[in-house]
């Protein structure tokens, strides 16, 4: 899976996209929140950019998603923070 970052979360995390396997997730099939359990145990700054997800908005595939979601291998997962228009 490719994963992205934006705004905030890249700047914390220090990168802007990575790559994460089903098998390092440790399941065949995982949810998105498996996914963000992972990521959380994979680096201190993923743990403290992942502490709220009540902050962070997920996209699978460029659509919008639940933390429920079901993946698979080769979906693109991005994360970034609620957005506000003016």
């Amino acid at each position: 899976m490719h994963i992205r970052y934006f705004a905030w979360l890249r700047e914390i995390i220090g990168v802007g996209s990575e790559e994460v396997t089903m098998t390092s997730i440790g399941a065949s099939t995982a949810s998105v929140m498996d996914l963000v359990a992972h990521l959380r145990a994979s680096s201190p700054a993923h743990a403290k950019a992942f502490t709220d997800m009540t902050k962070i908005r997920v996209a699978v595939n460029c659509e919008y998603a639940s933390l429920t979601q079901s993946l698979k291998t080769g979906d693109e997962v991005a994360f970034f923070p609620p957005v506000t228009g003016g």
